[in-house]
């Protein structure tokens, strides 16, 4: 088999194309593959197939494909342009690459393969590219993969906010409960953000949504409210953010009475801080017995934790009534308790109670999302941060889309 005929099949061309010549430089360390097509053919117009006469060609093209040998191997060809009576002068599509793009299907194939297992620095590296290139590769895969997504019909959604950088750079991730990627990014963490997405949805679309997984960030609350049939059955508080605002009432009251000991002279609170934020089932056994001792010297965090963990007794129940009974019973103690900072996370509960208690007729939680936010902040580590948000979305989309990113076989 000569060079010709083996680049004919490893590109996988057909009639009317074929391999001028192939040309090998050692040297230089490249192989170049010249392309052309059989003359007096016609050939597809790209818009509607018709096979039509080719009018011109445009300026020699180079695409990037898989080495051989070692050796990078670059294809050129003059992309002939086609008159259609219907659509006009147009370029036809070639076999070994997409439209625009820079690098031979094949070879995206292989890039996005690499790009799926590393970051987009050790990519580069791997595939002899820069990283600019290799971010184009993972653009135009994330722009395909968009592109074909048919629309999911989420029924239950989970809306929370990833911060981009320090600061108040933050962007909205609406992920899917059910099938565990995110459908939706959009910037900043207002109204307007989620609204966007709602309404990018059909009336159908969003009619499917049957419960939306929030913090109790008021934003989102009124874009579920003004975007959604019965808001106020569908938003599910979630059980994780209102634990972490208890944790940190704990913290608050630990750290008040920490200050007011320390006057005495006493250090019983010194070095506990994360003793405190875990929950009972949670201590590490080497520091139980330590703990329990500490419990018994100090009143204020101690009653402050135990408020704590008796909240978390309400996701227990399996009648949303009776869970109703008990957050009574749990906010008169929590009121009565005379800890600011604990009365004041128990009114903000007693405020949300709907969304709270819409928990059992769901039975639904963010710890999808939360591995998902997981999974983001894991991508963001490993490219050891982004120079721009839209890198950064770009990367979640490619590895949490749930997309086909693969261009089309040729």
């Amino acid at each position: 088999m000569n060079s010709n005929q083996l680049y004919f099949d490893l590109l996988m061309l057909s009639f009317p194309w074929d391999i001028e010549r192939v040309t090998w430089n050692m040297q230089e360390g490249h192989i170049d593959v010249f392309v052309s097509h059989r003359k007096s053919v016609k050939m597809a117009c790209p818009e509607c197939g018709d096979l039509v006469s080719i009018h011109d060609h445009t300026k020699e093209r180079s695409w990037r494909h898989l080495d051989t040998c070692q050796l990078h191997t670059i294809v050129h060809a003059s992309i002939p342009r086609v008159r259609c009576k219907c659509h006009g002068v147009l370029q036809v599509e070639v076999p070994w690459a997409g439209p625009h793009a820079r690098f031979t299907m094949l070879f995206e194939r292989f890039a996005i393969d690499v790009l799926k297992r590393c970051n987009q620095t050790k990519a580069a590296e791997i595939l002899g590219l820069s990283f600019d290139e290799v971010h184009h590769i993972m653009q135009r895969a994330v722009s395909r993969g968009l592109l074909r997504r048919e629309t999911i019909a989420a029924t239950h959604i989970a809306v929370d906010e990833k911060a981009y950088k320090k600061g108040h750079s933050y962007f909205t991730v609406v992920s899917n409960l059910d099938e565990g990627i995110v459908l939706d990014l959009q910037d900043d963490r207002k109204q307007s953000s989620l609204d966007a997405y709602f309404e990018s949805l059909t009336e159908e679309e969003k009619s499917s949504i049957e419960a939306v997984c929030m913090d109790m960030w008021e934003p989102f609350a009124r874009s579920v409210s003004s975007q959604l049939k019965n808001p106020e059955s569908k938003i599910v508080l979630d059980r994780f953010h209102i634990a972490k605002h208890m944790g940190e009432a704990v913290n608050e009251v630990r750290k008040h009475e920490h200050r007011y000991l320390l006057g005495q002279g006493d250090k019983t609170l010194t070095g506990s801080k994360y003793l405190w934020l875990h929950n009972e089932e949670n201590i590490p056994d080497e520091k139980r017995a330590g703990f329990d001792i500490i419990r018994t010297l100090v009143n204020k965090t101690a009653r402050a934790w135990a408020i704590k963990e008796m909240l978390r007794t309400l996701w227990s129940y399996r009648s949303k009534a009776w869970a109703r009974k008990f957050f009574d019973r749990w906010y008169s103690w929590a009121i009565r308790s005379r800890l600011e900072p604990v009365k004041k996370v128990a009114k903000m509960i007693k405020n949300h109670l709907t969304g709270i208690l819409n928990y059992f007729d769901h039975r639904l939680t963010s710890a999808g999302a939360e591995g998902i936010n997981s999974r983001i902040q894991a991508v963001k580590v490993a490219a050891r941060g982004f120079r721009t948000k839209e890198g950064f979305k770009t990367a979640i989309y490619f590895h949490l889309g749930g997309l086909d990113l693969y261009p089309a076989a040729s």
